[in-house]
């Protein structure tokens, strides 16, 4: 529990930096699917962050002179026979090392007597719904108190701006477990490539469904110790790959379409976030071969400049040069009509066929907090995905332990004077990278990437 300690220590300090305060953050509610019936409870990152506490109905409150409370559900044996053993407030200090519980029944009797006399309140903005009337009501009690000498805070503050830069930079204890769910979810895509190759080798009743392949992922994750699936998986057949947040459906596989699936685990709270672009029987044809080696260049050229001094968006930069190249090349673009690289750069014609960054956050969340600009940086002109002016900051400048992914991709819908034999190709390649003290450490590479090897293993 030292790390969480660790960084409820440090969300003290920041509180403290900024002229003291008191911090509130509740976890995630439960969810009712139907009836009566729950969705799978999954804790709020933030809370989970400082805490370590995976249990709903918490609370937890830290003040800038580090003392931290928690509330949490109460021990009640009738429900603990259904629904599982609760920590409860009494082995709650011992177990998670805060410094008080109590039980959630009594937090809208104990918040009041936590907010008096502190000088501001610090929590997750538009995050929780309800929570900032809650905040409100138990400032309306302290407020009525004025007369008998407390203080009520004099300002609010958003907390996740404290714990998203907290966030951004992994420990050594979170580096750990994203290694650990990349290597599960390399496997996984090992697997689902595998399994449909040989399935369409030895065909089955029904044909190869999307779904199929589904369920070897999410076998091969939940076998090797992963709680979740990070995300909903993607496994898109054919056309469908060019459906961008297409979800596995019941679509068949046949021999000569690609596969695209993305797909990641959520171990111990953190994700991990694959995306691999496979022929369905193992062997690409001419003109998918030539778009993917196109897509991999573009990986590749983004993974060189994804390392400590470099800027976010550098890396979309360099993939969407080989990319937007290779558009031209292959007669994707016409030359004629959009000019030279430079041409197509400046007016975004190739986002005809790649249309998303290459790039986001990842950690506890698979599209993980953190501001993508550099604080404390200037607005300048830039032109927007549309071709206006607009005022923007920089981006970030990478650090030793930020975790980004890296994933162009080309979608090739049917068009006019679109060449035919790429129509209704989907192709994107992704892996989770760390960035690490001389350049960046790509964490899912379990799985094969080079069209060469993916065929060598699914012939295997």
């Amino acid at each position: 529990m030292t790390i969480y300690e660790k960084r409820r220590a440090a969300v003290a300090r920041s509180l403290k930096a900024a002229g003291g305060g008191i911090a509130v953050l509740p976890t995630a509610p439960e969810l009712a699917r139907n009836r009566d019936s729950d969705f799978a409870y999954r804790h709020d990152s933030y809370f989970y962050y400082l805490t370590g506490f995976s249990e709903p109905g918490a609370w937890l409150v830290i003040d800038a002179s580090g003392k931290s409370t928690l509330f949490c559900r109460a021990k009640d044996l009738e429900r603990e026979i259904w629904d599982g053993i609760r920590l409860g407030p009494k082995a709650a200090p011992d177990a998670l090392g805060v410094d008080a519980a109590f039980s959630a029944d009594t937090l809208d009797e104990k918040m009041p007597l936590l907010l008096q006399n502190q000088n501001a309140v610090w929590y997750p903005f538009a995050t929780h719904a309800g929570l900032e009337t809650q905040v409100d009501g138990w400032l309306g009690k302290v407020r009525a108190r004025i007369r008998f000498g407390a203080e009520c805070p004099q300002s609010q503050h958003d907390l996740c701006k404290v714990l998203d830069e907290m966030r951004l930079l992994k420990d050594a204890h979170e580096v750990a477990i994203l290694r650990r769910a990349g290597k599960i979810s390399a496997g996984a895509h090992v697997r689902a490539m595998q399994a449909s190759a040989a399935m369409l080798r030895k065909p089955v009743a029904g044909g190869l469904r999307e779904y199929h392949l589904e369920a070897e992922l999410l076998h091969e994750f939940r076998r090797n110790g992963s709680q979740w699936p990070a995300y909903t998986s993607i496994v898109a057949a054919g056309a469908n790959a060019c459906v961008l947040h297409y979800r596995a459906g019941n679509a068949e596989l046949k021999s000569g379409d690609l596969c695209l699936i993305d797909a990641g685990c959520e171990l111990d709270g953190y994700a991990s976030d694959i995306t691999r672009t496979f022929p369905a029987n193992g062997k690409f044809t001419p003109a998918q071969r030539t778009l993917y080696d196109i897509v991999l260049a573009a990986q590749d050229a983004a993974v060189k400049v994804t390392k400590p001094g470099k800027r976010f968006m550098d890396p979309h930069d360099a993939a969407t040069r080989v990319l937007a190249q290779g558009m031209l090349d292959t007669g994707l673009l016409d030359k004629k009509k959009h000019g030279k690289l430079d041409d197509v750069l400046e007016s975004g014609a190739y986002r005809q066929f790649y249309m998303h960054r290459t790039g986001h956050w990842m950690g506890m969340d698979v599209h993980d907090c953190g501001d993508y600009t550099e604080p404390g940086s200037k607005p300048r002109e830039e032109k927007d995905a549309l071709g206006q002016t607009v005022m923007r900051k920089p981006s970030r400048i990478l650090r030793s332990g930020m975790v980004t992914t890296i994933e162009p991709g080309i979608y090739v819908r049917p068009g006019k004077g679109v060449p035919k034999e790429f129509w209704n190709i989907g192709i994107r390649i992704e892996d989770d990278a760390l960035v690490t003290a001389k350049g960046c450490e790509l964490m899912t590479r379990g799985v094969p990437v080079d069209a060469d090897e993916i065929e060598a293993l699914m012939r295997g």
